[in-house]
């Protein structure tokens, strides 16, 4: 499916990284990031320009090759890591910063991911997400096609638990990022510390 939507010469969710990750650059750690299913690489790209050292893990290897041509023309370098997030490894305290934004998976492997990513952060380091809550599946503007693969607050709440909500709500806002997330939207956005010195 992601290889089929990423092979269009236009990029399917915009070149431009998500507004909410853009709007907590202020309060994010320099150093490492991960950035999970980053897709054609709008976000790890930009995280890169902001100084970054970035690795961006997706499925599609099309996607990354286009992820890779952004950053060539941006003028920045991205490691990528082609590979199913059911296998690949987060390694503990090896990350400053972990990103998923609009990353959807089936609710026992978002459960494992978000454990891993808790154990993967350093301490001081941080987690920014963004992604649909159920109530999207109601406006038809982008996301999964199930209301499963979707989130809510509570069940981040405890997915999350060892890291310390900085913002976490759930919000409607327009979301406008290429073709596939156009228009008024249901979202949760959560941004989280490892406490600890960093």
């Amino acid at each position: 499916m992601w290889d089929e939507r990423y092979s269009d010469e236009e990029y399917a969710f915009g070149t431009e990284a998500n507004d909410f990750l853009r709007s907590v650059l202020q309060q994010l750690p320099d150093g490492k990031a991960l950035c999970l299913g980053d897709g054609e690489g709008r976000n790890g790209v930009w995280l890169a320009e902001e100084g970054l050292a970035v690795t961006s893990v997706d499925t599609s290897s099309v996607g990354l090759e286009k992820a890779r041509a952004l950053a060539h023309n941006r003028g920045v370098a991205i490691a990528t890591v082609h590979a199913d997030l059911a296998d690949f490894v987060i390694e503990r305290e090896t990350w400053d910063l972990v990103v998923s934004i609009f990353c959807h998976l089936p609710p026992p492997l978002r459960k494992r991911v978000h454990r891993d990513v808790v154990a993967g952060l350093r301490p001081g380091g941080m987690f920014v997400l963004e992604a649909y809550t159920p109530a999207q599946i109601a406006y038809g503007t982008g996301g999964p096609p199930t209301a499963e693969l979707t989130m809510n607050l509570e069940t981040l709440r405890r997915e999350l638990a060892g890291l310390k909500l900085l913002h976490a709500v759930e919000l409607e806002r327009e979301v406008h990022e290429g073709r596939y997330h156009n228009g008024h939207s249901a979202v949760v956005q959560v941004l989280a510390l490892k406490e600890g010195a960093a």
